[in-house]
């Protein structure tokens, strides 16, 4: 069989997407992914005979986000009808599919010019519904916004259309149901092989290139990682209030001098590093410079695909600051830490987190500044209290191997692509 594989976002940062390639391919699929260009794709990607990658201009509409709501929804505009356009005829040119399994959001022009190939050419259609496309539309345009509206009524009218459908939260599918009549297969984000704890002397090399690259010290302290896509669905005013309190509450704990000594070393007693690019890295970036920490390194850093399960598995702690536009999905890189064995520390957004975490298995969660500085606080010290949260994942992880996802994929994906 061959299977045409879509996500209208940058190729290299759309893992889910890339492992569904990957699990087709080797269950005998050919595979064309398709994708906007930007990073490279993981290595299982690259090398995989069985897979031919695709990539899309996206340039000419980068700056549709600078200035009002009025050029940001007629750059959209533009830049879906070229998407369009450039995804049109490049399944058509492709060898005929015989299943198109397309990424939600975004729903448009992806859904309408995915639904018109399969038609015309004899495939089947597969949704993979990771959120919904009208409330992330919603968060630059507001929930009223006739563009939102349009875009709602559009996304629901073409998942009626469509041949099958993956959802990654079981929340999200029980939406789907009742409000757009379809039924989803809950399909969630599970970790792939390459995600498990780091061996020490891999470790120790990549840490030395990150110490070189990014002004960190030759020993390595208590270090948290947070990947993050830099998008407004992320809370960064909590994370610079956070990362305020637990350096002042080091800074005295440790006997530090409140104000560094201009030309005097800073050893800090924590590393908090925040992988990923995006629109909102730079002003982060000028947020932190303006701050002077004693106690915490903070850096900003892109970690290339085969770097960056590393770095997560000689992690102390993960960190996500993923809030739902839709409150029904589910931030991806829980799994990740999962697969490595790793507590993680999650903005708790929305009920729908429990399908995932569970305070003192997979990590806990925060819900302001403090809740957050306090868990940094205690990764610092390097002494976790077996009996607190932190120190209760840390047990249950280790007892409790991560379902992987290749097993799930065979057994809930692959029937709703073959139908």
């Amino acid at each position: 069989m061959r299977t045409a594989v879509i996500v209208l976002g940058d190729l290299g940062r759309s893992p889910r997407m890339q492992y569904h390639a990957a699990s087709l391919a080797e269950a005998g699929h050919d595979v064309d992914l398709i994708g906007l260009e930007g990073a490279p794709p993981l290595p299982a990607i690259a090398n995989h005979p069985r897979v031919t990658c695709h990539r899309l201009p996206d340039h000419a509409f980068k700056g549709r986000a600078m200035g009002g709501i009025k050029r940001f929804v007629a750059g959209s505009i533009a830049r879906a009808v070229g998407q369009a356009r450039h995804l049109f005829f490049m399944l058509m040119r492709l060898p005929k599919s015989d299943v198109i399994l397309v990424q939600n959001p975004p729903a448009v022009p992806t859904l309408a010019v995915a639904w018109l190939v399969a038609r015309l050419r004899g495939a089947r259609l597969v949704i993979d519904w990771h959120n919904l496309s009208h409330t992330v539309a919603a968060i630059r345009l507001g929930e009223r916004h006739r563009a939102v509206k349009a875009l709602s009524r559009s996304e629901s009218r073409w998942a009626r259309r469509a041949d099958g459908h993956l959802a990654v939260s079981k929340a999200l599918a029980e939406w789907l149901s009742a409000h757009y009549g379809i039924r989803a297969a809950v399909v969630y984000d599970r970790p792939p092989a390459a995600f498990s704890r780091t061996l020490p002397s891999a470790a120790v090399a990549l840490w030395t290139r990150l110490a070189s690259e990014a002004g960190l010290g030759a020993e390595r302290p208590p270090t948290v990682v947070c990947p993050t896509s830099w998008t407004p669905d992320e809370d960064f005013d909590l994370l610079l209030e956070a990362l305020e309190r637990a350096d002042r509450q080091l800074t005295r704990k440790r006997g530090l001098p409140a104000v560094p000594t201009p030309g005097s070393p800073i050893v800090p007693v924590l590393a908090v590093i925040l992988t990923g690019r995006g629109p909102l890295r730079e002003s982060f970036e000028a947020r932190m410079a303006r701050r002077t920490f004693t106690a915490i390194a903070v850096r900003t850093h892109w970690l290339e695909p085969a770097d960056y399960p590393v770095l997560i598995g000689m992690a102390d702690l993960g960190l996500c600051l993923h809030q739902s536009s839709s409150g029904l999905d589910l931030p991806m890189k829980v799994a990740d830490f999962r697969g490595a064995g790793i507590p993680v520390a999650a903005f708790d957004y929305a009920p729908v987190l429990g399908e995932v975490i569970t305070n003192g298995h997979e990590g806990m969660t925060f819900r302001d500044p403090g809740d957050l500085a306090n868990v940094l606080v205690t990764v610092a010290s390097g002494t976790i209290d077996p009996a607190s949260a932190l120190g209760r994942s840390k047990a249950w992880l280790f007892e409790n191997p991560a379902e992987r996802w290749d097993g799930q994929w065979q057994t809930a994906a692959l029937p709703v692509l073959l139908g």
